[in-house]
């Protein structure tokens, strides 16, 4: 299992807004020390509102990949139905080129709708936007001269587009709710599924991921094309008690202002240890305890390839993200990966 940390690039912490200056400083030092310490990946999110500074993903990357040598760079999520496909892959391929073969795209549709107005879409064309721009891309990140036409974009009559990647298939991995549609979808493409569990319990997605691989399967995609990536809100302490007492308090903040806004009632502590426990999706505790509950997410699922903790999001300062990133690829990798 590859594990690593998805971020959205928050300029917030312990309750005190940083300057972006700063809090980009402090993104590029735990990336560069996510590599150091082995972890596999490293995404960075999309999104266009004041307290997170990733509207512009691929700029973040590459300035990571000059500062490391070995762990995966991607998106998490590029928010494909309000972008352009063929300067989506420029960028990336730009990146891969950078990274020496080390980046990644995992896209979309995206949870967070601002990108829509912005760029002059209409939310009304949600999925049909998605579905036509990931067609696009998929052309020109699979040809050089690329002829195509569609709806929203004007088409393209043999047109070349460069830079080529670095790697042969640059890899783009679908990014899914819970729409089993996306599920169907990813696996007749035969793309990698990076699915977003943000809430529940994570073993009842197993019947989506089973859809998933069911299509890939019916389109002549073998078992390890349809990899599973599993991202959710974790964060890993030197203790379970330890870990709880330093997340709890963020988390609960975040989620209860996310929920004036869509409608949620406030978290309390009951419904948070419901999360935390073993069939919870929060991964949150001690190593042992993380290595555990990661082990069992993915045999409850049937397999997961990735696992990616989103941990920026709860309050924690900059030294707590790091002692966190220190433990995963100290600890908590080994403990996983010693399970054959």
């Amino acid at each position: 299992m590859e594990i690593g940390i998805d971020s959205f690039a928050s300029a917030m912490y312990g309750s005190n807004e940083l300057s972006s200056v700063d809090a980009m400083e402090q993104l590029l030092d735990r990336i560069a020390f996510a590599d150091e310490v082995g972890l596999d990946v490293f995404g960075i999110g999309e999104h266009h509102k004041k307290e997170f500074l990733d509207s512009a993903t691929a700029v973040i990357l590459a300035a990571a990949a000059a500062r490391t040598k070995n762990i995966k760079l991607t998106s998490a999520v590029t928010v494909l139905s309000a972008a352009d496909p063929v300067r989506a892959y420029q960028s990336f391929a730009t990146l891969d080129l950078i990274s020496k073969g080390r980046a990644e795209m995992v896209v979309g549709r995206g949870s967070s709708v601002e990108a829509y107005p912005l760029f002059g879409f209409n939310l009304d064309d949600y999925d049909a936007l998605f579905k036509e721009k990931l067609d696009l891309l998929l052309k020109v990140r699979d040809n050089e001269f690329v002829t195509w036409s569609g709806k929203f974009r004007a088409p393209l009559n043999n047109r070349p587009v460069y830079p080529r990647a670095l790697q042969e298939k640059l890899p783009i991995w679908l990014g899914v709710g819970g729409t089993p549609e996306s599920f169907a979808r990813a696996g007749t493409l035969g793309l990698p599924l990076m699915v977003a569990v943000i809430g529940g319990e994570t073993h009842r997605f197993r019947p989506l991921i089973d859809l998933y691989r069911e299509a890939g399967k019916r389109a002549g995609f073998t078992p390890d094309q349809l990899k599973v990536g599993l991202h959710s809100p974790g964060f890993v302490g030197a203790t379970n008690e330890q870990a709880i007492a330093d997340y709890y308090p963020g988390y609960a903040e975040l989620w209860t202002k996310l929920g004036r806004e869509r409608g949620w009632p406030p978290v309390t502590k009951t419904q948070f240890d419901s999360l935390v426990a073993p069939k919870g999706v929060l991964v949150v505790g001690g190593p042992e305890q993380v290595a555990e509950k990661l082990l069992r997410h993915s045999e409850a699922l049937g397999g997961v390839d990735r696992f990616t903790f989103q941990m920026d999001n709860a309050g924690l300062t900059h030294a707590q993200l790091m002692s966190s990133i220190e433990l995963i690829g100290k600890k908590v990798m080994p403990l996983v990966n010693s399970v054959k």
